[in-house]
Parts: C-alpha cells; structure tokens; sequence
C-alpha cells in the first residue's frame, strides 16, 4: 500500500461533473414550534463543505492523487464561495466556468442530535449551454496529457449531457480509464465507458430488474454490462459490501467491514474517487475495490459529507475484520 500511495501524487485524474455546495447546520432540539407539529432546531454551528464533483475532486486529493476539476457555477456569492474554498485547498480551477445563467448548487442539511430533520436544495437542473460545453471539452483535452483517469460525476444537475458524455469518449479514444458513478434516468449518456459504479437501487432502475437475492443481482449485473457495453461494472450494496462484474464473466463479491453508520453522505463519491485512483495508479479493479471498501467504511462513520486519507485506509487494513470472505465466480 505504501508503494501505491507513492505512485498517487503522480496519477492524474479529471473530475467533470455538477459542482455544488453543501451546507451543514447543525443544532439541538429542545421542544416543538407552537405553529406546526414540527421541530425546533436551535442553530449551534454551521459548515460549508465541497459537494458533488467538488467532493469527489476532494477526496481524491485527500488521498494524494493529482486531481483536475471541470465544470460550472452561477455568477452569485456562493459561486465565489466555493471557487474560494477550492482555492485555498490548492485546486487549480482553470476548468470552472462561470454561466450566468444558472445558479451555483446548494443541498442544505440541517442536522440536530446526530440525525438528518430536514434538506433542502437550491439548483437550476436545465443542460448547460452548447458554449459551455465546448469549454468544457476544450479542457478536457488539454488534461489529457497529464491524467491516467476520468471521473464523470453527475448529479442529475444539467452538466453531464449524453452528447458531453460521448465527445469525452470520442476525445480519449480510449486511452483513459473513465468512470462514472451512474443515476436514475441517465443510463442511457453512459455506453463504452470503463467502470459504472451503481448502487442497488439504481442498478435496478438501470437493468429493469428488481433486485431481491444474489440471482436477481447477477442478472442485473449482466444486463448493465450487455446493454452499456461497458469494460466493468461495480454494484455497491451497503453494508453487504460490493459485486464486481467482468466482461470476462468474472465475477467478485467484496464483503464490508463492521463499522457503526453515521452518515453514507458522500460515500459513493468516496467510492468511485478512490477506484479510479487506485487503478489509474496500477492497482487490477479488484485491488482498487478492496481499496475503496475500506475508504467508504472510514467515510460513512463520519457525520457531513467527508473524505479520508492514506493513513486512514492504513489503520482499517490492518484493524477492520471483513463480515465474509472474498469470493470470486463465473456469472
């Protein structure tokens, strides 16, 4: 593992996706407002935190990695926030842009004794101009020179269009590892991609397959990769750990380690960054997926949207027991 991490600061991976803020409020409840059978939340502190692609861009340089980020944001104060917040963590944001007419994305959580009472979202969700598309993609290419890796991270949030999606494949010819972290009505943008990383629910909206028991999974899983034609397929399943699904008709369930749930905010952004990390570093997919399992175990007993590090990942390997063995089969 110490040899992998020497190798992340030389890895580059692009993330390109929705970039949002996600803003925390945390508080105490004490009583029950007098106008509405509904909480009252008494505001202790409140955080402002890298959402969406920007959280995945996060997790991957929490790692070690050598992330670029590509995407957009309103010309507004909270635009400004984030550009700001990216720039004192060392991002280069050469690959925001600024579209003035849309609004930078805000998911408001307010959480009170531990626990989620409300979320609200400000967002304008409509597909991002032709303009800003070819920015985009200008950019993409002059990435390509410094990056082993592609994360497309969409969020449903009109960034990640089918046509975008395919001028990234027909840029890369091929030549990039590109993941994606598919949702629910998008399936259709993300053929011949290398990695789709799902969970069951989406996997089951994707495949049309309702997934009940591991035939059911193993159906889905060999729908996804017939339909998307994609190199591999990986369905993250909770607490049951993850699939992995081969083109070669390989296929590998990696069990989950005990740990206490606080938060999964941001854990399939913890997912997918450190997947693509790790193969892009050298690691085989089945590597990188023991990799990231430990990674997602470290981030969902964290509260907000989090991220963790090399020594993190560390000190799980050697302490967390998985539930189950690794078990690899044909499909």
């Amino acid at each position: 593992m110490k040899d992998l991490f020497r190798k992340f600061s030389k890895t580059g991976v692009l993330v390109i996706g929705d970039l949002m803020v996600d803003q925390y409020i945390w508080g105490k409840v004490k009583r029950i407002s007098p106008e509405a059978p509904v909480p009252v939340v008494e505001v202790t502190k409140e955080d402002l935190l890298l959402g969406g692609a920007a959280n995945v861009a996060h997790n991957i340089q929490s790692l070690g990695g050598k992330v670029f980020i590509a995407g957009t944001i309103g010309s507004d104060n909270t635009g400004k926030l984030l550009t700001n917040k990216l720039i004192e963590k060392g991002f280069n944001t050469d690959g925001i842009i600024i579209d003035g007419e849309r609004s930078t994305t805000v998911k408001t959580r307010v959480i009170a004794h531990s626990q989620q009472v409300v979320r609200f979202d400000r967002e304008v969700k409509s597909d991002i101009s032709r303009f800003t598309s070819s920015l985009l993609l200008e950019y993409v290419a002059s990435c390509l020179p410094h990056i082993k890796g592609i994360i497309i991270s969409d969020y449903c949030k009109g960034l990640i269009t089918k046509s975008l999606v395919k001028k990234i494949i027909d840029i890369t010819k091929s030549k990039v590892f590109i993941a994606t972290d598919p949702k629910i009505g998008h399936f259709n943008y993300y053929k011949n991609l290398s990695l789709l990383t799902p969970n069951l629910n989406e996997a089951s909206f994707g495949s049309g397959i309702d997934i009940k028991d591991e035939e059911t999974l193993i159906a889905a899983g060999k729908e996804l990769i017939t339909k998307l034609n994609c190199g591999s397929l990986i369905i993250t399943r909770g607490d049951e750990g993850m699939t992995i699904f081969e083109k070669n008709n390989h296929i590998t369930h990696i069990p989950t380690c005990a740990r206490e749930v606080y938060d999964v905010s941001g854990a399939g952004d913890t997912v997918i960054a450190t997947l693509t990390l790790c193969h892009s570093a050298g690691l085989s997919l089945k590597e990188s997926a023991v990799v990231a399992n430990h990674a997602a175990g470290i981030v969902v007993g964290k509260m907000g949207t989090a991220v963790t590090n090399q020594q993190e990942i560390l000190k799980s390997m050697k302490e967390c027991k998985p539930r189950d063995k690794i078990v690899t089969g044909k499909y």
